[in-house]
């Protein structure tokens, strides 16, 4: 891959180094294109517009490509906002009983809280599992903490903070065998890492602004069919039912698949700048756009550890991530950031870490010289 190619499509490198990619991405140019184009079409002719911006057609292009990356079937991926929204879509569908329990990561984002809160006032034990330094370790608390109260597991592919993949594998082979539902948050793993909803993940959902590339207010929610009879549905809209197209007579009849999850009109140009996203990425290849990934998250990694930096990734070396998360002894992890971003390059701090997530966007070079400006900003300290 000629990767060299692959760097005008981000206007964003013309004004600064966007090392931020698990938080938000700026748009690329193809998708600046298609937007203009879209709109426009639709400034036009309003809904008559051509086959390619289709409802129908938008939307089943974002379903295969979903499917394809998490091996499910096109009809198991509704597209709808945001994790929350996915989240809570599952949360109020479940069948709890007081005194069940439900566990949920340690500082985990709040998306994959805040769904789950309602149960604690209902009788349901909610109990967080800290993620440990490594995946090991994370393992062997999740098993001090399961019982056979346990019903339900929440947790993310990929820790917000810390840029640790979890087990996900095999929290789902565990589940499996005690007959737990496991619920997915995807948000940092989707594009990141692989995620394989055969592994026994009963429902994910996700954000599609971060490694897929896609715009702010895109999600999905994946549930595998065999799946959804673990979760009653609670949100009924336009959309829900089937032959949603048709308005009346009203009609009780559910979508047998996750689709049933998009529960009114969406917002269509959202579909358009992800459809263009995800073929991008795809035309690429995923496996090559995550070892990509990895790739120049190794190369800022091993420049930090030159620069005496301590990273959340020595304690899991043979795990590949994306996301590179360091500390100096030198300054404070937060006015590192602040000192970055006078210099243009835009990270995050988190749990006290200074943390990075390059996409295939970005250069060695800009990787190298990244490394020379907090080199800088150290010896200035």
């Amino acid at each position: 891959m000629d990767w060299e190619n692959i760097y005008p499509d981000f206007p964003v490198n013309k004004s600064m180094t966007w090392l931020n990619n698990c938080g938000t991405t700026p748009a690329m140019a193809p998708v600046v294109e298609e937007m203009k184009a879209y709109y426009e079409a639709y400034g036009n002719s309003g809904l008559f517009l051509p086959s390619k911006w289709s409802f129908g057609a938008v939307k089943l292009a974002i379903q295969k490509i979903i499917a394809r990356l998490l091996n499910v079937m096109p009809s198991d991926v509704a597209v709808i906002h945001n994790t929350s929204e996915g989240m809570n879509f599952v949360s109020h569908g479940l069948k709890l009983k007081r005194g069940d329990e439900l566990l949920l990561l340690e500082n985990e984002y709040p998306s994959n809280v805040y769904p789950w809160e309602h149960w604690g006032k209902k009788g349901i034990v909610l109990k967080t599992v800290p993620s440990g330094a490594s995946p090991d370790e994370f393992l062997s608390a999740l098993e001090r903490e399961l019982n056979r109260h346990t019903r339900v597991i929440c947790l993310s592919a990929v820790h917000w903070c810390t840029g640790m993949p979890l087990p996900v594998k095999e929290v789902a082979g565990i589940c499996g065998e005690r007959g737990i539902l496991f619920m997915l948050d995807g948000a940092q793993g989707a594009g990141h890492v692989e995620i394989d909803m055969n592994w026994g993940i009963h429902a994910c959902a996700f954000s599609a602004w971060k490694w897929l590339l896609g715009p702010l207010g895109a999600g999905l929610l994946v549930i595998p069919e065999r799946h959804l009879h673990n979760f009653g549905f609670v949100f009924k809209g336009t959309g829900s039912v089937v032959d949603d197209g048709r308005y009346l007579p009203y009609r009780d009849g559910i979508k047998p698949s996750a689709e049933r999850y998009m529960i009114s009109t969406a917002n269509f140009a959202d579909w358009v700048y992800l459809r263009t996203s995800l073929e991008y990425l795809e035309r690429i290849g995923f496996p090559k756009v995550m070892e990509r990934i990895y790739a120049l998250s190794n190369l800022l990694a091993s420049g930090l550890k030159d620069l005496g930096f301590s990273l959340a990734g020595d304690a899991f070396p043979e795990i590949r991530t994306g996301i590179v998360c360091g500390k100096s002894d030198k300054m404070e992890s937060g006015v590192i950031v602040n000192e970055l971003a006078q210099n243009k390059i835009i990270v995050r701090e988190r749990l006290g870490w200074v943390r990075f997530a390059p996409h295939i966007y970005i250069s060695e070079d800009r990787v190298s010289k990244t490394l020379s400006v907090i080199e800088k900003i150290l010896a200035g300290s």
